[in-house]
């Protein structure tokens, strides 16, 4: 392959990984780009786990051999299978090398070093490959894994000029791994809560609104848990602000534990002292129970004065939800009751019959309660 045509590839390779819309995506873009550049027709993208001792397979793509899959749950090799791993990455480079790729034929080893794997070479036989090259992959100073690109019995073997190619191939996959890991950080960050890694409001705004359409669609029941924390400016006034953020870092720990109860929960908090459960798909009675399980728990936490926690279900005769807004406007108003009400339990909107308190608020812009006004979340909605 001329020049040109490798700076081509390492571009097209690069803008690949770029285009790709979270990892699985940057590491098929990856192998495919790889497997492309060097002329194969299988390739692999691997990551050393080292604190379980193995190679883990991420991905594969071109031609698979039977058994193999795109993205494989389990297939995975012991570390101490792999020579170059346990030797050549660690001990070789760090002692001055250069993690430079080889190749293996079916044969045994054809160019570069660190020698011949049995293993791999066992493998080519077993699924009709007649070489491979092997390109580490260093990730921040450090073996992150290795880059596998093969071709067919029969084919031409690949040479030195093409392990050459392959480090080149390995580096540019290592940025891409690299930039990709950072957009994956900063969009994790973006919809979570700095102080108690729970889901932030933002995160709560988005599956509720896929939540209430995938309800509007197939009937999906929605459940949220509104929660207000008791005494939060009481222990920051006692105690200082380092003991309040204590406090909602124990709640978000409890609330965390009870979300547990209900299969795919979001936990989250929306900010200050108000938090959130949102639950898809169990029933509306399995999700009060999880939320009088928080209340008891909350109670029993050192400082505080519990939690005041209102629920609103689809399930219950709230009318039809048509809006993700309305069953915050619920949940909120259920909550706001059971802070009124100093409730140990959960009040749960649309529970208290055809005068129920709660539906009455919901449906009030504002409300005046022991002195205090309440304004809900946004406006009115149907």
């Amino acid at each position: 392959m001329g020049e040109d045509r490798r700076l081509a590839a390492v571009v097209a390779l690069a803008q690949g990984m770029a285009a790709a819309h979270g990892s699985r995506e940057a590491w098929r873009a990856a192998a495919a780009g790889a497997c492309r550049a060097l002329g194969g027709s299988f390739a692999a993208l691997s990551v050393w786990e080292r604190e379980l001792g193995r190679l883990k397979v991420l991905v594969n793509v071109g031609e698979l051999a039977e058994g193999e899959e795109e993205f494989p749950e389990d297939e995975a090799y012991p570390v101490h299978q792999f020579a170059e791993i346990t030797e050549f990455l660690h001990e070789q480079w760090a002692g001055g090398g250069e993690p430079d790729a080889w190749v293996e034929t079916a044969e045994g080893l054809a160019a570069g070093q660190p020698g011949y794997c049995h293993q791999r070479v066992a493998a080519l036989r077993r699924r009709g490959r007649g070489c491979c090259v092997v390109a580490p992959i260093v990730l921040h100073g450090r073996a992150w894994g290795e880059l596998y690109v093969a071709r067919p019995a029969g084919e031409p073997v690949f040479g030195r000029a093409d392990a050459d190619f392959a480090t080149v191939l390995a580096s540019v996959v290592a940025a891409g791994i690299a930039q990709t890991e950072r957009l994956e950080e900063a969009r994790r960050l973006a919809y979570t809560d700095a102080l108690t890694g729970l889901a932030n409001r933002r995160a709560v705004d988005v599956r509720l609104e896929q939540a209430i359409e995938r309800h509007r669609r197939d009937g999906a029941v929605v459940s949220l848990v509104v929660c207000d924390l008791n005494g939060l400016k009481r222990v920051n006034d006692t105690h200082g602000h380092a003991a309040g953020d204590r406090l909602l870092e124990r709640f978000g720990s409890v609330l965390s534990l009870c979300g547990a109860m209900l299969p795919g929960a979001l936990a989250a908090r929306l900010g200050g002292d108000e938090f959130c459960l949102l639950a898809v798909g169990p029933p509306a009675d399995q999700v009060v129970k999880a939320a009088g399980e928080l209340c008891r728990r909350a109670a029993e936490l050192e400082l505080g004065d519990g939690v005041a926690c209102g629920l609103a279900s689809t399930e219950d005769p709230i009318g039809p939800v048509r809006s993700a807004r309305r069953l915050f406007r619920l949940a909120d108003a259920a909550q706001y009751r059971a802070k009124a009400e100093r409730a140990a339990r959960p009040v749960v909107a649309g529970r208290a019959g055809p005068d129920d308190p709660v539906m009455r608020l919901a449906d009030e812009p504002s409300q005046e309660a022991d002195g205090e006004r309440r304004r809900f979340r946004g406006r009115h909605a149907p």
